[in-house]
């Protein structure tokens, strides 16, 4: 199949052209910044938010667009509006985070999304992503285009530009240790980013997907003490876990990458995108392949 991805040289969409470029004709369209240079790949440099450079893609056929960088409102929508009418599907990487936080329930993908605007760059970009979830369905029933939504959790592995995981790994090399709060009583969901890029690949033509959106979180939750354990088992090196209560992190501003209490989790149901990836990558396999990766 002909797939138009926007975005696709970072992380997640970088694993994911690598992986569909060895079954369809992928032409990728972004800024250029940084070029994936693969030889079965078509590259276009252009802004997404440049009518005239989308325009230029009019006259082509695309089976499939995937997005992986839609952020603001109107994003979708000028896509709909300057590509080509025969496109069939439109699958759209959003997040967890669109869904109303604080229910204390498992979130599944008939959750309520979030309406209140909050503060901040996290904020925006929640926002950015609901309004947008909104926009897809609305776009793709005009123009009569299937649509699939991507909600992964948080995504680790090989490429992570988020200071997540490569935290602690860079702790652990140039220290020899890692902050552990001890008192943390928060509750996270990683997702393999390789899962991710599988999930999306078998969503491309599957009628099943139209008109879905799919969770992407694994279970169990993952806690600050749980990923501790991981790091132990994974890392060849020995390292010490600083004990840091929550009054430390607060008082000193330590930015640390996961929710620290039970009111700041959010707990989804993935169980739906088993049916597209088979199971999920166990989180210390994940984690020890994303270190060999580091050079």
């Amino acid at each position: 199949m002909n797939i138009l991805v926007l975005g696709g040289s970072y992380f997640l969409g970088k694993h994911f052209v690598e992986m569909a470029g060895n079954e369809h004709c992928i032409t990728v369209f972004n800024r250029g910044t940084q070029p994936l240079k693969l030889p079965q790949v078509r590259e276009i440099v252009g802004d997404r938010h440049d009518i005239d450079a989308l325009k230029s893609l009019c006259n082509e056929h695309f089976d499939a667009v995937v997005d992986f960088c839609a952020y603001e409102k109107h994003d979708i929508g000028s896509v709909f509006s300057n590509l080509s009418s025969d496109i069939k599907q439109y699958i759209f990487v959003s997040t967890c985070d669109v869904y109303e936080r604080g229910l204390s329930k498992m979130l599944d993908e008939n959750a309520p999304l979030e309406k209140r605007n909050f503060e901040g760059e996290a904020g925006n970009y929640i926002t950015g992503k609901v309004l947008l979830e909104e926009e897809l369905t609305v776009c793709a029933k005009k123009h009569n285009v299937a649509y699939t939504s991507i909600r992964p959790a948080f995504i680790y592995g090989p490429g992570n530009y988020a200071p997540r995981e490569l935290m602690y790994f860079h702790w652990i090399k140039q220290a020899g240790q890692i902050l552990h709060p001890v008192d943390a009583t928060g509750e996270f969901q990683m997702v393999y980013v390789k899962d991710v890029a599988k999930a999306i690949m078998n969503v491309i033509g599957n009628y099943e997907a139209y008109d879905e959106a799919y969770n992407l979180a694994p279970l169990p939750m993952t806690t600050y003490e749980t990923f501790a354990r991981a790091l132990e088992k994974i890392v060849p090196i020995p390292f010490e876990k600083v004990p840091v209560t929550l009054q430390m992190i607060n008082e000193k501003q330590i930015p640390l990458p996961f929710p620290l209490t039970k009111e700041e989790s959010n707990w989804y149901n993935g169980e739906k995108s088993l049916k597209l990836i088979g199971e999920y990558t166990n989180l210390s396999d994940g984690l020890k392949e994303t270190y060999l990766s580091i050079k």
